[in-house]
Order: structure tokens, then C-alpha cells, then sequence
């Protein structure tokens, strides 16, 4: 096996619950919104349960809708700009914020994570992750085309951190597209399956799939 010198992790559902970021999103849409939803703890407890239903991906649409009220795009894009920049109120999973405190100084730290740009950086800053990792990339700064699976990403984070590919891991948590690039660039895939994450239990062809998987990121040391 080589020698590793760098571990990259995935954001979202690996470092800190998705659902919490969602949940806090949730409450600002409620407030912001407040004149036109009414009670705002009422109207983010219900976003919440449409987030745990068939309607997660149509939350603001399905919610005004229920409501009887006209969902129009312009409104619908001001509620999802809305949460988009809202500042949120998040924190790492107490397995994660271990890891990292155990990896730094050991390896090269780094983070590569899709979604919209201001969103990511949030999330990253309310962590408080900037001064714990070397890199970090979001695939959005770099073009809109390079999201996961696209290898842009990973060929970038190892040429920033000077280091070849089979001295890479990436741990994520997403079968359907995290582990693609990786696996074919030559990287050592890591799988974290949490029991409240929003991809546990997706099957994926044996090309997404990572080479070893992990119930907690206090086992990553013995993976790697």
C-alpha cells in the first residue's frame, strides 16, 4: 500500500449533519418570511417534516402550495436566495472534530465539496474549518461543470498540496458520485455511512463505490 501523505474529506453529511444545515436554512426562510407564512416556529417545523418526506428537493414550492398561496418562481427564488445565504447555525460531528484535531500535523488536510459557492463557505466558516485544513475547494469556484464526478477537483487539491494521487484519500459519503473521480485517478476512497445521512443505504455501480467504508471517522486512522 503507498504511503499516504494527504486526506481530503467531503462537507456535507462527512464533517457535520446536512439535515442541521437544512433545519437552520429552514428557520431563516421562516423568519425572513414571516408576513406572508405567519408563526415562523410553526412554518420551519413544517419545512422540516417536508424535508423528511418525498418532497425534500420541493420544499418552498410544496410548502406554499399547502399554504393555498400562489407560488410563483420570483418568490420561490428570493425563499431559496434566502437560505442559500443565510448564516448558519452548525457544528461539526463530534467524530470529526477528533479526527481533524488527530490528522493535523500528521497529513496534508483538505476538503473538496459541490454546492453554490456563498453556501459552502458558510458552512465551512460557521465550522470554523479554514485555519484546521491546508486546501479547500469547492467544485462551483472552480467552473460550474466541475462538480462531482468531474476529476478537475481532485486533480487541483493534489497538485495544490504536492502530492501524487496514490498518496490520496478522500472520504465522503456519497456512493453516487463522490467516489468516481477518486477511484479512477488512482486515490484511496473512504466511505463514511452515518445513520441519519441522506445518502445511507444508496447502492452505486462497482465503479462509485469506495474501496473501504467506515461506521465512524474515529476508525479512519486504522483505515488509512
Amino acid at each position: 500500500m503507498p504511503v499516504i501523505k494527504a486526506v481530503i474529506f467531503d462537507l456535507d453529511d462527512t464533517l457535520y449533519p446536512e439535515r442541521a444545515y437544512a433545519f437552520s436554512g429552514f428557520g431563516a426562510v421562516a423568519t425572513a418570511f414571516k408576513d406572508l407564512l405567519g408563526d415562523p416556529a410553526e412554518t420551519t417545523k413544517q419545512m422540516e417534516r417536508l424535508f423528511d418526506s418525498k418532497h425534500r428537493r420541493r420544499v418552498f414550492n410544496e410548502l406554499l402550495d399547502r399554504r393555498g398561496l400562489p407560488g410563483d418562481q420570483q418568490l420561490i427564488d428570493r425563499m431559496i436566495d434566502t437560505y442559500r445565504t443565510h448564516r448558519p447555525t452548525i457544528t461539526l460531528h463530534p467524530d470529526a472534530d477528533r479526527i481533524l484535531t488527530h490528522l493535523q500535523g500528521r497529513y496534508e488536510l483538505g476538503l473538496i465539496s459541490d454546492g453554490p459557492s456563498i453556501s459552502q463557505w458558510a458552512k465551512i466558516d460557521a465550522l470554523g474549518l479554514r485555519s484546521r485544513l491546508d486546501e479547500i475547494i469547492i467544485t462551483s469556484d472552480l467552473d460550474p461543470d466541475y462538480a462531482k464526478p468531474h476529476p478537475a477537483a481532485f486533480e487541483q487539491m493534489a497538485k495544490r498540496l504536492d502530492v501524487e494521487a496514490r498518496q490520496c484519500v478522500y472520504v465522503a459519503d456519497n456512493p453516487a458520485k463522490d467516489f468516481i473521480a477518486p477511484n479512477a485517478l488512482g486515490w484511496t476512497t473512504i466511505q463514511i455511512t452515518r445513520p441519519d445521512g441522506i445518502y445511507t443505504g444508496l447502492c452505486a455501480p462497482d465503479a462509485a463505490q469506495a474501496k473501504r467504508i467506515i461506521d465512524t471517522l474515529d476508525d479512519l486512522s486504522k483505515a488509512l
